[in-house]
């Protein structure tokens, strides 16, 4: 961290390179906010005052960057603490100064005079002068004015800027209450014969919770065992355990999790729903989904025909899985084939796989440790995008022990990113998923001596099986994968070329965009070469056998038409609650949710199913009306990735140069230019749909994203 000559006695306030993530407590939030919206006010009151006259674009945007960039910079510190450092009291700092930090982002979004400044120089004879970049990122600024409120009369602009505050403490609540739910559920096992079965790991994981829980003589041998709702501990159980009730037991509190008592999410969510309706209204629109679509490539109806198109597809199949689990269960004399449910199917789907495949996902993860899968990881990049990633611990404060952080190096051995990993589940006091974020963007304007670039940031979240004992963290394939996506998209913040600040990186992507890259990533998972180069047994140092390499690739479709449909209710039901739901209506959100799942699980949901109160995708985060995003974005990614394939993956030179042209262009532009041009860049065409049916080997009817 550079010195810092005046230091201020809070740490939100002073000047830093790198976020002082080990210094902020819950008590420098309500006073470090309240100040920095001071201190931003005063500039916002002398940007408008300087416009009044014919603006010019260099200094409204550079002035408007410096404020809208110091508070998004601020904010997302305590933002990120209380995602993967979470207190009572941190949450009730924020709750305290989130409505000073909402009207004042509104009252950026709705002044006249900023406003008018932009929309001169869209309309002034200079225009066709600036860059493409540039005019991006002025209409950007004029569609969000209009999307924030701006164009609304006195009352319906108090109304307008009522909603937005209740739906940013709504959704923090939500997600707390997620966490606090997860947090309230443990099952102590006390007698080996309800762990029989049971991987070592999980049993190891288990004895180190109880072990947190005060059972200081716990064994992974001995116990006692406490199971969790947290996913590691969770999954283990339900695809490994062949104790029926404690699979069902599980399997009902995870489906009704954040559904009842103190941490009930069900009027939360009716909440959100109603306001997004009415906030939509007020905008013009017939509902949120219309709204939604205003910043994303596709309309409703294109989410809709793609997501229908895909449904389509897949159930076939995915009632085609459902009949080979089923018999082989019954080849194996389980008796649950008679009182089939849906706390059977991921035990014996495992086992089917196993038997099919001959490949058993505990058994695997020795050969995939993290230590081995991130230099895997970071060799690739290096091969394709042509960076070396370096260890920098200790050059920036972090939040936990458990935090790596590194440099990215360009080819002349130059800096050009950071970035953290934080890979392991927290259950305590992190919420659960994995997720990429901005600690800080790529800026020219915001250089520290105006003139070099001011070096993007970013966080790589995940929630695997942490170390035990002293063994490393042995991951499973899915976990591999979910690492290799998250840092998909930290590629397109830390190999962002875009030097104007407020489309750099993923700034100003639509947002049906924005997992391009990530899936992109997941590719790479599934070519040999690559599964060789992250597989290294943790002990005795043996290779993957060539045999259970082959079996893990030939396993990617296993249930490939059961997951896709799994996925895609999430995108239904999305769609559907925010374009068809009419809030106090006559049709109850889990209606519409059991209605959608008759088309997309082959056997029902339970009644009590209230998966939606832990959907924090479309409720707590930036999905709403937009998970479909996955999809349309999956489109482009399989595409780009066939450009490879057609290249020859085995060919290092053809791959390299490919990797290039894809850095320069996917990962470069940032929101500076449309991500159908920017595809176009680098494909020669449009996306076509045929190389992703081919991933799932399922037949649709193919048509280009247009």
């Amino acid at each position: 961290m550079d010195p810092n000559p005046n230091p201020n006695p809070n740490p939100l306030l002073g000047s830093f390179t790198f976020p002082p993530y080990d210094a902020v407590l819950p008590r420098h939030v309500v006073p470090g906010i309240r100040s920095l919206l001071a201190q931003l006010e005063v500039e916002v009151e002398e940007l408008e005052r300087s416009v009044v006259e014919e603006p010019v674009y260099e200094e409204l945007v550079v002035r408007f960057e410096r404020v809208w960039d110091r508070l998004k910079v601020v904010w997302g510190i305590v933002s990120h603490l209380v995602a993967v450092r979470d207190s009572e009291e941190l949450r009730a700092a924020i709750e305290q100064v989130q409505p000073d930090k909402v009207r004042f982002e509104l009252r950026l979004s709705q002044s006249k005079p900023i406003y008018i400044a932009f929309k001169t120089i869209r309309e002034s004879p200079d225009w066709n002068t600036l860059t493409e970049a540039r005019k991006r990122l002025v209409e950007g600024q004029l569609k969000m004015a209009i999307l924030g409120g701006i164009s609304l009369e006195d009352d319906k602009r108090k109304r307008f800027n009522e909603i937005k505050q209740e739906l940013e403490k709504l959704a923090l609540k939500f997600e707390g209450n997620i966490l606090d739910a997860v947090k309230s559920y443990e099952k102590l096992l006390t007698n080996k014969n309800d762990v029989e079965g049971l991987p070592a790991t999980a049993l190891g994981l288990a004895a180190q919770m109880a072990v947190s829980k005060g059972h200081t003589n716990a064994t992974a041998g001995n116990g006692p065992w406490v199971i969790t709702l947290n996913p590691p501990s969770y999954r283990s159980v339900m695809q490994h355990s062949p104790n029926r009730p404690l699979r069902e037991e599980l399997y009902r509190a995870y489906v009704k999790r954040a559904s009842f008592g103190d941490t009930n999410n069900t009027p939360i969510i009716e909440q959100i729903l109603k306001l997004r309706y009415e906030m939509a209204k007020l905008l013009g629109y017939n509902n949120y989904a219309e709204l939604s679509m205003e910043t994303k490539m596709a309309t409703v109806e294109q989410a809709e025909k793609l997501i229908e198109d895909l449904r389509v597809g897949a159930w076939n199949a995915a009632v085609q899985d459902m009949e080979d689990i089923k018999k082989y269960a019954e080849s194996h004399g389980a008796e649950e084939v008679f009182d089939w449910n849906n706390w059977d199917i991921n035990f014996w789907s495992e086992r089917l796989r196993e038997s099919r495949y001959g490949i058993n996902e505990e058994e695997l993860r020795p050969f995939f440790s993290l230590p081995k899968v991130i230099d895997g990881l970071f060799d690739l990049t290096k091969k394709l995008f042509d960076i070396d990633i370096c260890p920098a611990d200790g050059e920036a404060p972090v939040w936990h022990d458990d935090i790596k952080f590194f440099r990215v190096n360009n080819s002349l051995g130059s800096p050009i990113a950071y970035f953290y990993l934080d890979p392991y589940s927290r259950p305590s006091d992190k919420r659960g998923g994995a997720w990429m974020d901005e600690a800080i963007g790529r800026s020219h304007a915001l250089s520290r001596d105006g003139t070099s670039i001011r070096l993007p940031v970013a966080h790589v979240v995940c929630n695997q099986t942490p170390p035990i004992g002293d063994k490393p963290s042995l991951m499973t394939f899915q976990e591999v994968v979910t690492i290799f996506h998250e840092f998909g998209h930290a590629l397109q913040l830390i190999l962002t070329k875009q030097d104007e600040g407020l489309v750099s990186g993923l700034r100003g992507i639509e947002w049906d965009a924005v997992e391009v890259a990530s899936q992109f990533m997941e590719n790479w998972c599934y070519q040999r070469d690559m599964l060789m180069r992250i597989t290294k047994h943790y002990e005795t140092g043996e290779n993957l056998p060539e045999e259970i390499c082959m079996k893990i690739l030939s396993a990617r479709t296993f249930r490939a038409g059961s997951e896709l449909l799994r996925q895609l209710r999430f995108a239904c039901i999305d769609l559907a609650l925010h374009s068809k739901y009419i809030p106090g209506g006559s049709e109850a959100i889990y209606d519409i949710d059991q209605s959608i799942s008759r088309k997309t699980h082959v056997i029902p949901l339970l009644p009590e199913d209230r998966f939606l109160c832990s959907f924090s995708h479309i409720f707590a985060d930036t999905y709403a009306a937009g998970y479909y995003s996955y999809w349309w974005a999956e489109v482009m990614s399989a595409d780009a990735f066939s450009a490879f394939d057609e290249v020859g993956l085995d060919n290092d030179k053809s791959v390299r140069e490919m990797g290039i042209k894809f850095r320069d262009t996917i990962l470069a532009v940032g929101g500076g230019r449309s991500p159908l041009e920017v595809f176009i860049d680098f494909r020669g065409r449009k996306p076509s749909v045929e190389p992703l049916l081919r991933s799932y080997r399922i037949f649709l009817v193919a048509e280009a994203v247009a």
